[in-house]
């Protein structure tokens, strides 16, 4: 019977006797996943106490709002101190940024590549600058906290990177806000 899986075939004598055949060659179980557009794990944001000020997690890694505030102070406590921009923590890679009083994190899986998540993490920032006119700080998030979630919705849904381009998410957002704000003076007018 002829295998139609290169892995899983015998080369035969003197041909590649390094390749081995059988479920252990496959290349799942040696640790490679199939590809996902489901890359983003979360996205929160801490201020320079480890608080939580704005969170999303988009799979079942850490159900409970309890399991979610451990890691994040856990990741906090580990990154708080440090000068790097990248953390492997609990099977998984966290990309990072301070700003004033601020933490900003992305958290993706471990195989997940580091460039992608620093792009989402890149835009986050800088999305935020520009809505919060370059002062990407607690009290200026909490005030603007509404526009903030509006910015993560457009940079990631569900998991999924839907735009790393801080001036299409600028641009996506006041759309919204604007399209909101017509909704509310419509049925202000029909009172």
């Amino acid at each position: 019977a002829t295998n139609d899986q290169p892995w899983g075939r015998d080369p035969g004598p003197g041909r590649g006797g390094n390749f081995r055949s059988g479920p252990e060659a496959c290349p799942e179980s040696a640790g490679l996943q199939e590809p996902s557009l489901y890359t983003i794990k979360a996205v929160f944001i801490l201020d320079n106490d480890g608080r939580r000020l704005l969170a999303k997690y988009y799979d079942d890694t850490f159900p409970s709002m309890k399991e979610q505030m451990v890691f994040e102070k856990n990741v906090f406590n580990k990154t708080s101190k440090t000068e790097s921009e990248i953390a492997f923590f609990g099977g998984m890679t966290i990309v990072y940024k301070s700003s004033i009083d601020l933490f900003l994190y992305v958290v993706g899986s471990s195989h997940e590549n580091e460039l992608m998540l620093m792009s989402v993490l890149t835009c986050l920032f800088e999305s935020l600058s520009h809505m919060l006119r370059k002062n990407v700080e607690k009290r200026w998030l909490l005030e603007n906290m509404d526009g903030a979630f509006l910015v993560l919705d457009e940079i990631v849904d569900g998991g999924v990177i839907l735009e790393s381009d801080p001036q299409q998410v600028i641009q996506k957002v006041n759309f919204r806000v604007l399209q909101s704000a017509k909704e509310q003076i419509k049925w202000s007018l029909l009172k």
